[in-house]
């Protein structure tokens, strides 16, 4: 292996030279204490920024092997590090100066949640750290400016290695508090399925967020304190005796006025299916990992889905159980909704009444007796609500502000007032005591027998930008009712693995449900690099199953 001396020769002597002969330093280079990998080189100071890495021997960088001995703790550790290289990265980028991206030193920015992203990655048995970032080649113009490479890579790079991926003694108690933290997330998790519940808002969570683009806590914030009735203690392993909400499962109403507080809590549901990092004031805000935000999406494409138990009679004769439309209202958008996260295997159904199509939702007594049921071909959520529950385990979260029609259905309500919590579910049986109770027939669940057919690219392309939608392919894929991804880098994963999908997996044969079996376990095993189609890794956050299955439904060339 060439030494780092060899690379700074090599730099030198392309000084002044076109910028294309920078291609020629893609290699490893041994430095002192780690290996520079030049992965890949721009071709242009104006193009995408060339992609790096450095390898850091578990020896050297010295971080606790308590630290990376469990996935939860492991994951944890690589988050502090990307946080920790960003940090020291944004202190010099573009400090080297030039052209278009000449001086940018860059990696992945993670937001309040704790991912799996491709930009670290530390090896379980060694403790062996690999960690992805972006580097702008430097030129005047477009020729190469060999000294302000130098400066990158022989004076800024070293620095923020060693201050970000090596252990320091002073640190210390950070690092263990980040792993603490995840234990203790780990528990809680575990400790929902053993108690029955979906989800638990610790005492003294800060709930509101700064403002519509900030997801940091908003100061000076009502802390989230349980109603007693509700309240739960648990033993974490480390902080110890816990005190929050546990949300049973069951269906449970969130209402309240306007601008108490219903959507934030539920937003915080919404999200808890993460892990958030110390601070973040929802860090022990636990959600079924499997829990699913529903919505309407009026102009969303449909495949095939199997929409009877809710839709059926449709004029024209439409067949409801394999309904296609490249532009869905939105009773048929939320009807597809949630028999794909059925498919997709959620436990949890989260509803916000102000993202719902209201005839999809609810049919009110007088709507009932002017138009005649056999004229509406909608049953309505609310006479399915129950029947979910009871006969196939599916719990329900949904904030309502408007209709009290769900209080007949509902095990439990809570109000919330200026965004303090108050159960109120023997005050809300009381008001409807006496009212007809919402109709619940027989559930006939749908097939899930799917099975789409995969496609050939000879060149497949791949554009992301933010959170909201991806291109495969020139076919623009639109993310931004899919409300649980929390960062674009995720939309990047999601298209790859749908791109892998389709062409590795998908056959005609194999259902949704099979598809995305093979798909995750080939992530659990390989991580998102496993299915990636060149040797360059983008920097990219594990998706979940959910997600991934909301990327494929929203494809519009899917064929089934």
């Amino acid at each position: 292996m060439k030494t780092a001396q060899d690379l700074k020769k090599a730099i030198l002597s392309m000084d002044h030279r076109g910028y294309p002969a920078y291609k020629s330093l893609a290699a490893d280079w041994r430095f002192d204490d780690y290996i520079l990998h030049i992965d890949h080189v721009q071709g242009d100071p104006f193009a995408s920024p060339s992609r790096l890495s450095v390898s850091v021997s578990g020896r050297t960088s010295r971080f606790p092997s308590f630290l990376y001995e469990t996935a939860p703790r492991r994951t944890a550790l690589e988050d502090s590090l990307v946080r920790r290289f960003h940090k020291q990265s944004e202190k010099v980028s573009f400090k080297a100066g030039g052209s278009g991206k000449s001086g940018l030193i860059g990696c992945s920015r993670p937001g309040q949640e704790i991912l799996s992203r491709t930009a670290c990655r530390t090896r379980k048995e060694s403790g062996d750290i690999l960690f992805r970032f972006d580097v702008g080649f430097p030129a005047r113009g477009r020729s190469i400016d060999a000294q302000a490479l130098i400066r990158i890579l022989f004076d800024y790079l070293p620095d923020i290695v060693h201050t970000a991926l090596m252990y320091h003694d002073n640190e210390a108690a950070l690092f263990r508090a980040a792993a603490d933290l995840a234990d203790d997330q780990a528990y809680i998790r575990a400790e929902l399925l053993k108690r029955g519940l979906i989800a638990f808002v610790a005492d003294g969570s800060v709930l509101p967020r700064e403002s519509g683009v900030s997801q940091r806590p908003l100061k000076n914030a009502v802390a989230f304190e349980s109603p007693a009735s509700m309240s739960v203690t648990l033993d974490l392993p480390h902080r110890g005796p816990l005190t929050g909400m546990g949300i049973p499962k069951g269906i449970t109403l969130i209402v309240g006025g306007g601008y108490h507080g219903k959507s934030t809590l539920l937003r915080a549901l919404e999200l808890g299916v993460y892990n958030h990092i110390a601070g973040d004031g929802r860090e022990y805000v636990i959600t079924d990992e499997s829990a699913v935000k529903l919505r309407a999406e009026d102009g969303r494409c449909i495949h095939g889905d199997d929409i009877s138990m809710f839709i059926g009679n449709l004029p024209g004769g439409t067949d409801c159980t394999r309904f296609s439309t490249d532009n869905a209202s939105g009773s048929t958008s939320q009807a597809a909704a949630t028999v794909e996260a059925l498919e997709a295997g959620s436990r949890v159904f989260l509803i916000d009444e102000d993202t719902c199509a209201t005839n999809f939702m609810i049919r009110d007594e007088l709507m009932a007796r002017v138009v005649r049921r056999k004229d509406e071909p909608i049953t309505p959520f609310l006479e399915r609500i129950r029947p979910l529950y009871e006969e196939c385990g599916i719990s329900t979260v949904l904030a309502a502000g408007s209709s009290g029609l769900f209080f007949g259905a509902a095990d439990h309500v809570i109000q919330m007032t200026c965004y303090r919590p108050y159960d109120i579910t023997e005050a809300a049986k009381e008001a409807v005591r006496g009212l007809p109770l919402p109709e619940s027939g027989s559930l006939k669940l749908p097939s899930f027998s799917r099975r789409p057919r995969g496609a050939r690219f000879e060149r497949a392309k791949i554009r992301t930008g933010d959170r909201d939608e991806f291109q495969l392919d020139r076919e623009t894929v639109f993310l931004g009712q899919a409300e649980q991804l929390a960062d674009r880098e995720q939309t990047a994963a999601c298209a790859y693995c749908l791109l892998y999908l389709l062409e590795h997996v998908f056959d005609g044969k194999k259902t949704i449900r099979e598809a995305l079996d093979l798909l995750l376990a080939k992530l659990e095993k390989e991580g998102i690099e496993g299915i990636l189609p060149g040797r360059t890794v983008p920097d990219l956050a594990m998706p979940r199953r959910q997600e991934i299955a909301a990327c494929l439904n929203r494809y519009r060339k899917l064929h089934i």
